[in-house]
């Protein structure tokens, strides 16, 4: 069977995009805003959102856009409750919420 240059560019250009695709999608996440983030800026949230909870540990952090917020830390207070401390993109609060999820809710 002979395969033609043709062919084989068409076949080239199709894997490149599907692979673009698919980087774009784990770079912008799913709806529902539960993709970790890492790296410099989101330890600078989690370090805003300890000094709003003091003594509490972060769990995780997330980019977010409800209320307004950009970051979503979810924070475990000392008397073992969670809230989620939501942040602006200048690391000021916007709302601190009881955490919603629930284990099983996983």
């Amino acid at each position: 069977m002979k395969i033609t240059r043709k062919a084989v560019l068409i076949g080239g250009a199709a894997l490149a995009m599907a692979a673009g695709g698919a980087g774009v999608a784990g770079a912008v996440g799913g709806d529902d805003g539960d993709e970790k983030a890492s790296g410099p800026d989101a330890a600078r949230a989690k370090a805003a959102a300890l000094r709003l909870v003091p003594g509490g540990v972060a769990n995780a952090v997330e980019r977010d856009s409800e209320k307004g917020a950009t970051w979503e830390v979810e924070v475990r207070k000392p008397d073992g409750s969670t809230v989620d401390v939501r942040l602006d993109a200048d690391l000021r609060q916007v709302a601190i919420d009881a955490d919603a999820e629930r284990k099983g809710d996983q």
